[in-house]
C-alpha cells in the first residue's frame, strides 16, 4: 500500500518537469555569438548606469561634505537613519505622493479621452493629433517658466495684482499638479492610443451586436485589451512623476514646504554640499521608484508583454 502511495505520489512530479531540449553545436556556437555581439554594449550600459549607483551607495555610508573632503569618514547607514528620522524626508515624500497620484490618476482620465479622440477622428485626423501634442512638444523648463510668469503679480493674467498663489503651500502645490496635469497629459494619450491600436474592431462589432452598450463596450472589451499599454503608460507616468523637479525647481524653488524628495536631494547635494546625506537621499528615491515598478507589475501581471496566462 506504501508502495503503490510513493509511486502515485512521484508520478506528476516527474510529468510536470519540463526537460530543457539540448543545443545542437550550431545552436550554442550562434548563442555564443550572440553573448559576443551583445557585450560591448552590455560593458558600455554596466559603465553608464551601474558604476554611478555603486558609487552612490558608496557615497551613502560616509560622512562626506565637499568643505571638508580630508574628513570624509565611513560611518555605515547612519545617513539613512538621519534621513528617515527627518522630518523634511516625510514631508517631501508626502507632497511628492500627493503630486504624482493626483496628476498621475487626471492625466489617466483626460488621456483616455484624448487618445479615443485622436484615434475614431476621422477628418483632420494630423491636425486634432498635432494640436493635442503641442505642450508635451515643449520644454519642460520653458512650460514652467509660462506658468510662473501667468501666476505672479502684476506680471501674470491668471491673477490679481493683490494674490500670489505661489507663495501658499496649497495653493503652489494645486499649480504644481496643474502645470504637469497639461504639460504630460498629451504623452499619456499617446501611449493609450496605442494600446487603442491593439484592439480588434470585429470584437468590439461582435459585442455591439450581442447588444452591448458603449460602455460595456469600453469597461469590458476595450480596457482589457489594452492592459499591457495601460500599464506601460501608467508605469511611465508614475515614475516620472514621483521624480518631478524641473516644474517645483521653476515655480516655487522648493519654497513654501512645496519640496519634492528630489528637490530635497538636490538641496543637500548640490547646495549643502553633503553627498553623503545627499547620496543616500538618492538611494532611497530609487527605492522607491523600485517599489513603485513592482507594485505595479504585480499589479498588472498577466498585462506585462512577454509574460504568459499565469503572469510567470
Amino acid at each position: 500500500m506504501t508502495t503503490n502511495t510513493q509511486v502515485v505520489t512521484a508520478e506528476p512530479e516527474v510529468a510536470g518537469r519540463k526537460r530543457r531540449p539540448r543545443l545542437s553545436e550550431g545552436a550554442r556556437a550562434e548563442r555564443r555569438l550572440g553573448w559576443l555581439l551583445c557585450a560591448p554594449a552590455v560593458i558600455v550600459m554596466l559603465a553608464v548606469a551601474a558604476f554611478p549607483i555603486i558609487y552612490a551607495v558608496w557615497l551613502s555610508l560616509q560622512r562626506y561634505d565637499l568643505r571638508f573632503p580630508s574628513q570624509a569618514k565611513f560611518i555605515g547607514l547612519s545617513n539613512y537613519g538621519a534621513v528617515l528620522t527627518s522630518s523634511y524626508w516625510w514631508h517631501a515624500l508626502v507632497v511628492t505622493l500627493i503630486i504624482t497620484i493626483v496628476s498621475v490618476a487626471v492625466e489617466f482620465v483626460l488621456g483616455m479621452l484624448l487618445a479615443i479622440l485622436m484615434y475614431r477622428t476621422v477628418f483632420t485626423r494630423g491636425t486634432v493629433r498635432t494640436i493635442i501634442l503641442i505642450p508635451y512638444g515643449i520644454v519642460t523648463v520653458a512650460a514652467a517658466y509660462g506658468w510662473q510668469y501667468a501666476w505672479t503679480p502684476h506680471i501674470g493674467y491668471l491673477v490679481g495684482p493683490n494674490s500670489a498663489p505661489l507663495t501658499s503651500q496649497g495653493s503652489a502645490i494645486a499649480i504644481i499638479i496643474l502645470a504637469e496635469i497639461w504639460k504630460t497629459t498629451p504623452f499619456m494619450a499617446l501611449l493609450l492610443m496605442a494600446g487603442l491600436s491593439l484592439v480588434p474592431e470585429d470584437v468590439l462589432q461582435a459585442a455591439r451586436v450581442d447588444g452591448a452598450s458603449a460602455w460595456q463596450r469600453f469597461y469590458r472589451v476595450t480596457l482589457p485589451l489594452m492592459k499591457p499599454a495601460i500599464l506601460v503608460a501608467l508605469l511611465f507616468r508614475t515614475l516620472d512623476a514621483f521624480r518631478i523637479f524641473d516644474n517645483i525647481y521653476v515655480l516655487t524653488g522648493g519654497g513654501n514646504g512645496t519640496y519634492s524628495v528630489s528637490i530635497l536631494g538636490y538641496d543637500n547635494l548640490f547646495r549643502a554640499l553633503n553627498l553623503g546625506i545627499g547620496s543616500a537621499i538618492s538611494i532611497l528615491i530609487f527605492i522607491c521608484v523600485a517599489i513603485i515598478a513592482f507594485i505595479f507589475i504585480r499589479l498588472f501581471g498577466a498585462a506585462v508583454p512577454g509574460s504568459s496566462v499565469g503572469g510567470r
